[in-house]
């Protein structure tokens, strides 16, 4: 079981932060999602939990142990990142791109083995991907090289994973398939799962709690029902908020209200 932790974390760019004091925690088997406006640093602290962003203070640790410790490698058997799938090298089969997932156990310009290859094919089947095995990238739909990436993740058989916008640009089907697959890995692979989001009723419906960002804060963190409030939406949205229960699964429902 691997515990990704924030404590009092603050990391941005050129000295400058972009997020100041961050604590929060992420257990096993959970998914919580990160929201807040446009610019407010979602990505940044994926960048930061990622490793590729150094902290101004604070740290950040899975099962106490700080991550600004670890090697590359160290930190790519623990950490896997799922990006938004726009910058795929067009020309590489798919599982050539999910065999990258192995990379972090492989020599340097050591080759993958046939071990390497089962757990990518393994994990194309589990994410509905091995009939695009042999397809170019580049061939591929946007809602499939996403499935792509995520069989990339979990081929490379890290604790936690962390998800930048997985469903910009997606149709609602394909949001839909990516989202439902997350949570099923979340709870069968025992997955610490941090995932940036814009949809706040896609964070209703496939989150386990919600952390809410606001001029370089964390104005709040909860389950759905506490943090997707009219009041606390609209203090940092800007905007009039409605909230209702779904009628279907009785979830928030976000409405803009005007």
């Amino acid at each position: 079981m691997k515990i990704l932790e924030f404590h009092q974390a603050s990391f941005g760019y050129n000295k400058v932060p972009v997020l100041r004091n961050l604590s929060l925690t992420v257990h096993p088997g959970e998914v919580l999602a990160v929201v807040g406006p446009n610019g407010v640093g979602k990505s940044t602290l994926v960048k930061a939990a990622s490793g590729i962003i150094p902290l101004f203070n604070g740290k950040i640790t899975i099962n106490d142990q700080d991550i600004g410790q670890m090697t590359d490698a160290e930190r790519a058997r623990y950490i896997s990142v799922v990006p938004q799938a726009t910058h795929l090298p067009g020309a590489f089969s798919a599982l050539d791109v999910v065999l990258m997932g192995r990379t972090p156990y492989l020599g340097w310009l050591e080759p993958e083995n046939e071990r390497d290859r089962l757990i990518a094919l393994q994990a194309m089947e589990r994410t509905h991907t091995i009939d695009l095995a042999d397809r170019p990238v580049g061939e591929l739909s946007g809602g499939e090289q996403q499935c792509v990436l995520i069989a990339r993740a979990l081929a490379q058989a890290a604790p936690v994973m962390l998800l930048d916008e997985p469903t910009a640009h997606l149709d609602l089907r394909h949001q839909d398939n990516v989202l439902k697959l997350v949570r099923e890995l979340a709870i069968e692979n025992n997955l610490t799962v941090l995932i940036t989001l814009h949809d706040l009723n896609l964070v209703s419906y496939f989150s386990d709690r919600v952390a809410l960002l606001s001029n370089g804060k964390l104005k709040k963190i909860g389950l759905p029902d506490e943090v997707l409030n009219p009041d606390d939406l609209a203090q940092v949205y800007g905007i009039h908020i409605r909230v209702v229960p779904h009628p279907f699964h009785g979830k928030p429902l976000v409405l803009a209200n005007g």
